[in-house]
């Protein structure tokens, strides 16, 4: 059975929170000096590109409500594929400035479909 738009809208929403705590108090040279918070921080990301990529094929009316949906699953797909590439001082202000963005349009979607963030 398929996922709904508001189970991935949710994903990313849970993504972006973990993507928050994992980081409370890291600084550029913690990220790059802690492996398991890369991997965490890198993992949320995969898991954000690929339900902003199902959102997209599912419901393009409605991703269209989040900024960057190409980008996103651009990103993704260089995190699991080209990780030789990966600048973790760019990822951490990725992660830092955008998820929250993309955290608070996803919550706003959920909200116009009737569900809680």
């Amino acid at each position: 059975m398929p996922r709904s738009a508001a189970a991935y809208l949710a994903d990313i929403v849970e993504a972006c929170d973990a993507i928050e705590a994992v980081l409370r108090g890291v600084n550029l040279q913690r990220y790059q000096n802690e492996r398991a918070i890369r991997s965490a921080v890198e993992r949320e990301f995969i898991l954000i590109g690929e339900a902003v990529g199902s959102l997209t094929r599912i419901d393009p009316q409605l991703s269209a409500g989040t900024s960057h949906a190409r980008l996103i699953v651009g990103f993704r797909n260089q995190l699991a594929h080209d990780y030789a590439s990966i600048d973790d001082e760019i990822v951490l202000a990725i992660a830092q400035h955008d998820a929250s963005v993309l955290r608070g349009e996803c919550a706003l979607l959920l909200e116009s479909l009737g569900e809680a963030a």
